[in-house]
Parts: structure tokens; sequence; C-alpha cells
């Protein structure tokens, strides 16, 4: 294995969208961005910063606008629907926050489906491998379960298992945790560091998680359709980091809502002590600025 190798480039890469001939958003502008094999690529960033648009363009689901996305060396971005379809059954692997198994079909039918569409199996080598697979994700026992019968984590589990099923270049994971308990999303997390760590398997995971963040191997923060920089994101730290507010105005105000409770409660003969408290911790803060 190539542990420099590029499974994804996008080059100058901006995606447009229209809301009518003369109003638009930018979900990404000029975004260049390399995801190597063996890493666990973390992207986060803000609601509306472009993460689902970005994880949807490098899974060939939507086309830029602008910019070229190629895929193990190969240039997708031109392809027509026919021919992704079938890259994407070959090459990528997908999981989804809220599983996208199919309900008729049991756990070891669902881990056999890109396999048989494909053609390269037998339905007997489909069978073999989807289990084996189910086993690998710590669920076989579960295989004949349809997923109305699992739990949310199972589900999750199978939906990896699946997505391993054609030996993809890499994966592609949205919130892979964030329709499942604390416990099934520890889980998870181990079992994608082992898949990572033992089979060299690739993911690209779309989060909010700091859990999730904290397996990757490298972060990629977007904002408004950008990717940031190291020192964009020293600047946007720096500028957050200077007070906005009149400082003397808002202690000033509190100060006056403190001494108004403690006539309220001296009124009504309660304990002051709370009031005091706050009072001592604001005079605290003044004496330490």
């Amino acid at each position: 294995m190539k542990g420099n190798e590029e499974v994804v480039k996008l080059v100058n890469i901006s995606k447009r969208y229209y809301l009518s001939s003369s109003v638009y958003v930018d979900a990404l502008i000029n975004v260049n961005l390399s995801i190597r094999r063996g890493e666990i690529a973390i992207v986060m960033g803000p609601s509306g910063s472009g993460k689902t648009t970005l994880m949807n363009i490098m899974g060939t689901l939507d086309k830029p606008t602008s910019g070229r996305v190629i895929i193990d060396g190969v240039d997708v971005t031109d392809a027509d629907e026919k021919y992704l379809t079938r890259f994407r059954l070959e090459r990528l692997g997908f999981v989804f926050q809220q599983y996208n198994l199919i309900s008729q079909l049991t756990a070891l039918e669902n881990v056999m489906l890109p396999m048989l569409l494909t053609g390269r199996y037998t339905k007997d080598e489909a069978r073999e491998k989807a289990r084996l697979l189910l086993e690998l994700v710590g669920i076989g026992e579960f295989a004949n379960n349809r997923p109305s019968q699992l739990s949310g984590g199972q589900q999750q589990r199978v939906a990896i298992a699946r997505a391993l099923a054609n030996d993809p270049s890499f994966i592609i994971m949205d919130e892979p945790t964030g329709s499942i308990d604390l416990a099934s999303s520890y889980l998870i997390l181990d079992l994608i560091k082992l898949l990572n760590s033992a089979m060299g398997v690739t993911f690209v995971i779309a989060t909010h998680n700091m859990e999730v963040a904290s397996i990757g191997s490298r972060i990629i923060y977007l904002r408004g359709g950008r990717v940031m920089s190291e020192s964009d994101l020293v600047r946007i730290k720096e500028e957050f980091s200077k007070l906005r507010v009149d400082k003397t105005a808002v202690i000033k105000s509190y100060l006056r809502i403190l001494d108004l409770e403690e006539r309220r409660l001296r009124r009504l003969g309660q304990d002051l002590s709370e009031v005091e408290r706050k009072r001592d911790l604001i005079n605290s803060f003044i004496g330490s600025t």
C-alpha cells in the first residue's frame, strides 16, 4: 500500500446553488483538497459551512459548478450518471447517519446486495463474505435479523459491513454516531480506528461531534464554503478573543440587578447568601481586570 497515494483530489472546486435566476448561494468556494490512502479525515464546520456539499461531491452524488474531481486517479467530473452509479458501487463506501438499510432485507442480505449488483460475486460467495463482514463488525449472530429487529448501533455496524463489501477506495461517513447512544458510539469509533489501523481502510467523516473528531488523523475545517488553513484558524481565534461588549456597562447593570434582588429578598425576609456570593464573584472579576 502506498501511504502517500491520493484517493481523492479536489481541484478548485466551487458549487453554486441558484434559488432563482438572480439569487444564489455559494456552498463551496475554490476548494483544493486531497485525501490520502490510510487517513481518517474529519470534516468539521458550522451548519451551512458546506460540509454536506463537500461530501456529496467527493462521493460523486453531486457535481461541482467548476473545478475537477479526481478519485483514484480518474477524473470523474464530467462522467454521466450511468458511469457514476457503477463507479460508486465498485469504488466507494457510504455510511449515513440514518443507516439507510433496506427494511425488507436481513442484515446479511443488506451486506450481500452491493456485491451481487457488481456481478463479480456468485450468490454463495456474496453470502459467505457478507457473513464474515458481519462477524468482523461484531454482529454475526444478528445476520438473519431485519433492521427493525436491530438497535441503532447494530444497524450502523451493518451499514459499515455493507460499505466494506466491495473493498472501496475510501468510506464516506456523515455523522456516523448522530443517531445512536453513547455506548454504541464508542463501539463504532473503536471499530473505525481498528479498521483503519489494522486494515488500512480510508475514512472521510463529516461530524459536529468532538469524540468523533478525536479519532481523526487530520481535521479539515470548513467555514463559509472555504477550507480554513492554520493561519485562518489562528486569525479567527484572535478575532473572537477580542471583547466587543462594553464591559463597564454590563457590570454596572448586573450590580444594579443584584441590588434589586437584595432589596426584594430583604422585603421577603429571605436568605441573602446567593446574592452575596454573586456580588463577591463579580467583585473578584473587577479586581482581576
